[in-house]
């Protein structure tokens, strides 16, 4: 056996995605087990030893290599002992070259939550067969502008999307909150204490990405200044988080339509 093929068994066996430390201390976990094994072993053989001769000496069995010889771990097992994520990371890009040079219909890929094997796109229609009351639906523009905004600016008060929006978001929320893409990630420490919403784990499978940080430019969309939403005294009031000390507080204020187009960026 190699590491290749035991990671390509345990993600086979697994129903759910698997980090490449969580892969690392299974294989770990295994050569400690078999270890563990093999002394109770050894020392059960020993123990029959020292009854059998009725000695109470167990240095002096263990020297004696006619009356007691340890069993040892296999070589190819032993050397899996320090399994590292590196190694991991490295055996799965092995395995991955392996299934494009073969021409296989998946490949084993890394999602927010981990590595998982998954069926290439090509063979979409072909694997959707064995669900025929599941039919992919798309998301209108509107969701996916109200999404992009979360997924940009997570976690957000509904009113600091709708001062981007310039429009109501409450049926956008909803629809999004049924199909599980966003969540409520708690309260905001503001008048009225408004909720906060954040994107799923479903969300990050759905587009295909481990984190926030991978989505299109990133790095800038999630630290421009959005406008201020008005105080609102008769509803949820809230408005979006502000930039962390370490970013630049001076930076211009986006205008109203920054996000207008941020839905079909992710999807690209």
């Amino acid at each position: 056996m190699n590491l290749t093929a035991i990671i390509e068994a345990i993600l086979v066996a697994s129903e759910q995605p698997l980090s490449s430390s969580e892969l690392a201390r299974l294989v770990r976990a295994r050569v400690a087990e078999a270890e563990e094994a093999l002394q109770v072993e050894n020392e059960d053989a020993l123990a029959v030893i020292a009854k059998n001769k009725k000695s109470s000496d167990p240095e002096a069995l263990a020297e004696d290599s006619e009356a007691f010889n340890p069993v040892a771990l296999p070589v190819w097992l032993s050397e899996l002992a320090p399994t590292s994520q590196n190694q991991v990371i490295k055996a799965i890009a092995e395995l991955n070259q392996g299934y494009a040079a073969n021409g296989r219909s998946f490949s084993i890929i890394e999602r927010s939550k981990g590595w998982k094997i998954y069926t290439n796109p090509d063979y979409a229609d072909f694997v959707r067969q064995l669900f025929p009351g599941q039919k992919p639906q798309r998301l209108s523009g509107p969701a996916m502008e109200t999404l992009a905004i979360i997924a940009y600016r997570q976690p957000i008060t509904k009113a600091a999307m709708e001062a981007v929006r310039g429009v109501s978001c409450d049926g956008m929320l909803q629809k999004l909150l049924d199909r599980e893409l966003i969540c409520i990630g708690g309260r905001a420490e503001l008048p009225g204490r408004p909720l906060l919403y954040e994107t799923t784990e479903l969300f990050f499978e759905y587009f295909g990405i481990k984190s926030v940080n991978d989505l299109p430019n990133a790095s800038e969309l999630r630290t421009v200044k959005l406008p201020e939403p008005e105080p609102q005294p008769e509803t949820e009031a809230g408005h979006a988080l502000p930039v962390s000390e370490s970013e630049d507080s001076s930076a211009d204020s986006a205008p109203a339509n920054e996000f207008e187009n941020l839905g079909s960026i992710i999807t690209k």
